[in-house]
């Protein structure tokens, strides 16, 4: 038998050390047997595997830091200063004062979430959010539920279960996660009927693929790509016409869910779901969290006969929102309501900040830091599966070039230290062996602290 085994102390005899003892004093004494347990375990096949077996010391040691892991929050604040002002990885779009307000309101007590306070009656979530939906976007009824996948999947599990859906061939795409649309398609029961090309498709290559079996044709917006060059897609007006010749309903994939015109911040049209609905679709399905810039929701809104009918369906109450992102949604729709949303809603606010003004925070940056910082032209890109290649021309301070800060510390490191540290990780992104991080994707409220986290770690 291996000896190291031997070494290895019992349970009573750990817990009976100083540091253990310390932790008793705080954390439940059945907590601290499984802990103390599971790290014998660890160390028992450590041993097995040849190696020597720790000490008792290292052993308490090792407790107290997995104690430590499980008690303290894994989602924690970032400065994001990437430049990506939908970061998918950062949680997209940061929330309004108001929303969070809101969220917060609702969080901590009761509400009428399901109640009819007029009637005393059990009510519904949707009238808290409904006509809000309908008076901005135009649409005769609406319907939230837990994010766009959600929305897609009801809609054709309501809608063309056993049918065909008819979509275009350059339209069957993937977004983030491995999400693709043929595969949504297969788990709702419809099935996916492409037409055209990659690159060309036209309304007649839709008009020769419906048959009796159809339940319903689909638009699935690019949001995350472009196809350019030889190229011909079918506009929506051609397809609502189409639909409304042959009974049937457009399902338009939005994606993004963009409710203002992008041309006047200097980037590429956008379809908006405004759009959408005047042209006639029979739903249109949308995120909550990227262009939109409000919490994770799946938006459905539409011709009130087919909302209805997704209400009924039993996978409605499988994917149904929470009150949380139901009020932080409600108040950042209001700010559309009130013409608001730029001066308001982060996102818009980064979007529309000028390159001059992000130059002049980008110099106190730079000055501030000192020698291992410059001033940089660059490009902001919006990200989160939005405007796909859409950039915006901004101001960076890059750091480092060559090899080695003043301190010795390479510009990994740097970044490393900045990603892990405790105050507040910062996130910038590195080209070319320089550190560059964009102030556009920075609110200015958060530039003494990510000043202070920078000057700390680069003195080191």
């Amino acid at each position: 038998m291996n000896s190291e085994f031997s070494r290895l102390p019992g349970v009573d005899a750990l817990l009976s050390t100083d540091l253990m003892q310390q932790l008793a004093g705080s954390c439940p004494h059945e907590l601290l047997v499984s802990l103390t347990r599971q790290q014998l375990e660890i160390a028992r096949k450590a041993i097995t595997s040849g190696k020597e077996c720790p000490t008792i010391e290292n052993l308490a040691q090792s407790i107290a830091a997995h104690l430590e892991r499980l008690v303290s929050p894994g989602l924690i604040p970032v400065i994001n200063a990437t430049g990506v002002v939908l970061h998918t990885n950062l949680g997209r779009a940061p929330l309004s004062q108001e929303a969070v307000a809101a969220m917060n309101t609702v969080a901590g007590d009761y509400g009428n979430l399901e109640f009819n306070l007029d009637t005393g009656n059990r009510g519904s979530r949707h009238v808290h959010i409904e006509s809000l939906l309908c008076q901005i976007s135009g649409a005769e009824a609406a319907l939230v539920v837990n994010n766009n996948a959600s929305a897609v999947l009801l809609a054709l599990t309501a809608l063309a279960r056993r049918k065909e859906v008819i979509a275009s061939r350059g339209e069957a795409v993937e977004i983030g996660g491995s999400f693709r649309i043929p595969d949504v398609m297969r788990q709702s029961g419809a099935k996916l009927v492409e037409v055209g090309t990659t690159n060309r498709t036209y309304i007649d290559d839709y008009e020769q693929a419906i048959s009796p079996r159809t339940g319903a044709l689909m638009r699935v917006h690019s949001s995350n790509f472009l196809v350019v060059g030889f190229t011909h897609s079918v506009t929506l007006e051609e397809l609502t016409a189409l639909a409304k010749r042959t009974d049937l309903p457009v399902v338009d994939d939005l994606g993004s869910g963009c409710l203002l015109d992008t041309a006047p911040f200097g980037l590429a049209p956008e379809p908006t779901v405004q759009e959408s609905v005047s042209a006639g679709v029979g739903l249109a399905l949308f995120s909550g969290d990227k262009l939109l810039g409000g919490p994770q929701a799946g938006i459905i809104v539409g011709r009130k006969e087919l909302v209805d009918r997704l209400k009924k369906h039993p996978l409605a109450r499988a994917v149904r929102i929470d009150k949380i992102r139901l009020a932080g949604l409600t108040a950042t729709l209001v700010h559309y309501l009130k013409g608001e949303a730029v001066q308001k809603i982060p996102i818009w606010r980064m979007i529309a900040t000028s390159q001059e003004e992000i130059g002049k925070r980008a110099e106190i940056w730079a000055k501030t830091l000192g020698s291992p910082a410059r001033v940089i032209d660059g490009e902001s890109m919006i990200g989160g599966g939005s405007l796909p290649g859409g950039t915006l021309p901004t101001r960076l301070v890059a750091i480092g070039g060559e090899g080695k800060l003043k301190s010795g510390l390479s510009v990994q490191s740097l970044a490393d230290r900045l990603r892990k540290n405790k105050r507040r990780p910062v996130i910038g992104r590195i080209n070319e062996n320089v550190l560059l991080l964009d102030p556009r994707s920075v609110p200015p409220e958060q530039d003494e602290l990510l000043l202070s986290v920078l000057k700390e770690i680069i003195s080191v």
